[in-house]
């Protein structure tokens, strides 16, 4: 099974500048982080882009859209911003049919080494080998439907829109 990573940027690639304290895009450390983590599954690891996802628009959000529905693969891993994951899922979930597309990303840069980027990018493979087709949104061990998500800015976790207790029926 081949899995395929597109990387989009976010805090999981940001790069500190110790003179000016900026953030910055150097490199991808993904390739870094599935040696470190001795990954030896069947991956094609690519870069879409590099931008902090609070600057991603419509047409970003499309590039990913398209490199999505036309992957030869049907298990997809996308590194991606926390700040507009649950937009880009949303986005994304309208779409996408016959593939399990998962999206993740890091609250800490790779770099900080406290980092929950590796953790989280283990997972969201871990998920995209066992997931039905669907868009889902992998964070910190937990797994969510691109329509039941948002980054929860007050405890700086994901969290469901509606429990799915909530949203059954009486």
């Amino acid at each position: 099974m081949r899995i395929r990573i597109y990387m989009t940027g976010g805090t999981f690639d940001k790069e500190y500048n110790e003179l000016t304290g900026q953030l910055f895009f150097k490199d991808s450390h993904v390739h870094e982080m599935l040696r470190r983590g001795r990954c030896s599954l069947d991956l094609e690891v690519r870069t879409l882009m590099m931008i902090d996802s609070t600057e991603m628009n419509e047409i970003d959000r499309e590039i990913i859209r398209k490199s999505c529905q036309e992957s030869s693969t049907d298990r997809i891993v996308i590194t991606h911003g926390t700040d507009t994951m649950s937009e880009t899922a949303r986005y994304l979930g309208h779409t996408i049919q016959g593939k399990t597309v998962v999206l993740t990303g890091a609250m800490i840069p790779y770099t900080f080494g406290s980092s929950d980027g590796m953790f989280n990018l283990g997972s969201a493979i871990a998920f995209a080998q066992t997931l039905p087709p669907g868009v889902y949104v992998a964070m910190n061990g937990r797994c969510f439907d691109w329509n039941n998500v948002r980054k929860n800015r007050a405890t700086g976790a994901f969290d469901e829109l509606e429990t799915k207790e909530a949203a059954r029926p009486a």
